[in-house]
């Protein structure tokens, strides 16, 4: 049975951690949203800063050319919607 990821705006949403992954790894590009900080709300974690890089998924490239573009983002809302815009460009 082939496993269902949570959808936004038509792309898998995936989170390991302080990784988010937005986007088709059977696509040519995919995201990922990394946060780097967070402050409490109401007892909660919210992320206040995040670095969002758009990458290739190909297996055969060196490392430094599969970083296509980066951005720093206030909020995960920010942070999607510029990885939204990327993957649908």
């Amino acid at each position: 049975m082939a496993e269902e990821f949570f959808m936004y705006k038509g792309f898998p949403l995936v989170r390991k951690n302080k990784e988010i992954y937005y986007g088709n790894m059977s696509d040519e590009l995919v995201t990922t949203i990394s946060i780097v900080s967070t402050h409490k709300e109401n007892e909660i974690d919210v992320a206040d800063k995040l670095k969002v890089t758009l990458m290739r998924t190909a297996k055969n490239i060196d490392a430094k050319d599969m970083i296509v573009k980066t951005s720093d983002r206030n909020s995960l809302y920010e942070a999607l919607d510029v990885a939204n815009i990327w993957l649908t460009r």
